[in-house]
């Protein structure tokens, strides 16, 4: 399981930062989404789906899409098997419009089958019989957990260092050696600035202090993918975790 996590890091780094709810590449400066509003937008989207899932009593999904479709893969509570649900859109229809008229069939069959036959698992019934006859790996709708180092970006711009070097099993040397170079680069008495020099072996001492009791933020949730727990939706891990 974690050689298939490991793969799916390693291959998932490589595309370009998109927004996670419309799938545009227009992101301005540093933020996640293209706006507000598209963020927003797609969360009431999410809110209505969230209904029906915790009615099919799903412990486990995932939304993902592509120009052309959307999938939804959802893991009944106590079932090890994940079941596909697909949508085609045309590129003029956004991923949250898509999402709005699947939530929609979904539903509308969910209800139709209740209300005839008065039995709530005979509807969670119908609805799974809709599903793409496929055989999906469970752990594809398992999340990740990403730890991530925190309270130490100043620190690592400064000897150019970046979050997965804080991460290997030679932190230390790593460190050190960041430090020996850039402290040489700037040391006075080889044409360097006093202020930079200081700065550099304050952000060292600062490093290996973390380094004796690391503080990690810790995420859950699938690279590329919106991931529902149970009990609300998380936003997808960016494709760019280190």
């Amino acid at each position: 399981m974690d050689n298939i996590k490991n793969k799916t890091l390693s291959a998932l780094r490589t595309v370009k930062k998109q927004c996670p709810s419309c799938g545009t590449s227009e992101i301005v400066a540093r933020r996640r989404y293209c706006s507000q509003e598209c963020r927003y937008k797609l969360f009431r989207r999410l809110h209505i789906l969230s209904g029906l899932l915790r009615a099919l009593g799903i412990r486990h999904a995932t939304f993902s899409f592509t120009e052309s479709s959307l999938v939804l893969d959802i893991k009944p509570q106590g079932s090890k098997k994940v079941y596909r649900f697909m949508y085609h859109r045309s590129l003029k229809q956004n991923p949250s419009q898509a999402l709005y008229h699947l939530t929609d069939e979904l539903g509308s069959v969910w209800w139709d089958k209740k209300n005839r036959t008065g039995k709530r698992y005979q509807a969670s019934q119908e609805v799974l019989n809709m599903a793409i006859k496929d055989t999906i790996c469970p752990d594809a709708v398992i999340p990740l957990e990403v730890k991530s180092p925190t309270g130490v970006k100043k620190f690592l711009t400064s000897l150019k260092l970046t979050h997965k070097d804080l991460r290997s099993s030679h932190a230390h040397q790593i460190v050190k050696s960041a430090y020996r170079k850039q402290a040489l680069n700037h040391h006075p008495d080889r044409g360097g600035n006093s202020a930079a020099f200081r700065k550099i072996n304050s952000d060292y001492q600062e490093l290996i202090q973390w380094l004796k009791s690391p503080v990690l933020q810790i995420q859950k949730g699938i690279p590329g993918k919106w991931y529902f727990d149970g009990k609300k939706w998380k936003s997808p891990l960016p494709f760019f975790v280190q």
